[in-house]
């Protein structure tokens, strides 16, 4: 739990983020690109989730809109990695106190 309550602002960004991952498939590309070796994943290393190239497209902009993604592209390869803050917030928010 939280400190303190959220401000307006905290609050709309978390349940931007909250929201993103209600969706299973960007669940799974998150939790792939969060526990890729090395910290980050190369697109094709985390697409097999059950839909077609341009739904993941889809999902991994809406996780990179919400604040939940970074991508970095390298040549024609687009690599993801979650953003640093995040794994912290959220398990900080999540926490039972």
């Amino acid at each position: 739990m939280s400190e303190r309550p959220f401000t307006a602002e905290e609050a709309e960004r978390t349940a931007r983020m909250f929201k993103a991952l209600g969706d299973p498939v960007r669940l799974r590309l998150f939790s792939a690109v969060a526990s890729h070796e090395g910290g980050e994943a190369y697109v094709c290393d985390i697409s097999d989730v059950g839909v077609s190239q341009p739904t993941v497209s889809h999902h991994l902009k809406k996780l990179k809109e919400a604040g939940l993604l970074t991508s970095e592209r390298r040549g024609t390869w687009v690599y993801y990695r979650v953003e640093p803050s995040v794994l912290a917030a959220m398990g900080q928010l999540l926490a039972v106190r």
